[in-house]
């Protein structure tokens, strides 16, 4: 991890990024919506299911679960990354990460933060030499490159996205 990026984390006071844990912790986008902390439990793929998914539980009670339906090449992806493996060139989510590297930005978080129609939206924390930046992006793609840091990122759901999913 570069000084530079020590140093920030270090002396952060962002309270998003502080604490990712029940209701009086950060919220997600400013809407005072908390952000739980996740765990990748497994990546499913049914053959009588079109889409594989990823399964996600809670970190802390009541320990509920999440499953996000992604693309077959993204499960593949993250499956990767979950389980450690490189490829023999890399993919898009290791090049990625090794651009950021390079450029002294590690990602901070991977956050889901809406549910709208079925489909779930991420967004992508990263902290680099000029501060921290929120991306917007496919919930996959944010995870699989939380997964793929040396130490892995987080991976935060927003609370309102956990109370729609189970309404």
């Amino acid at each position: 991890m570069s000084e530079q990026f020590e140093d920030a984390l270090a002396n952060r006071s962002d309270p998003q990024i502080d604490a990712a844990v029940p209701s009086e912790g950060p919220s997600a986008g400013g809407d005072g919506d908390p952000l739980r902390v996740m765990h990748v439990e497994s990546v499913l793929y049914d053959l009588t299911d079109p889409s594989p998914a990823i399964q996600l539980l809670e970190a802390e009670s009541p320990f509920r679960y999440l499953v996000v339906p992604i693309a077959l090449g993204d499960a593949i992806s993250l499956q990767q990354a979950h389980s450690g493996i490189d490829g023999r060139r890399p993919g898009t989510h290791e090049l990625v990460t090794t651009v950021l590297t390079r450029l002294g930005a590690e990602v901070v978080s991977a956050r889901i933060v809406r549910l709208e129609a079925g489909v779930f939206y991420g967004e992508l924390e990263i902290m680099g030499p000029r501060g921290r930046e929120l991306f917007d992006c496919r919930t996959s793609d944010a995870i699989t490159l939380a997964l793929r840091q040396r130490v892995s990122a987080p991976v935060l759901c927003a609370e309102s996205v956990l109370t729609a999913y189970y309404a």
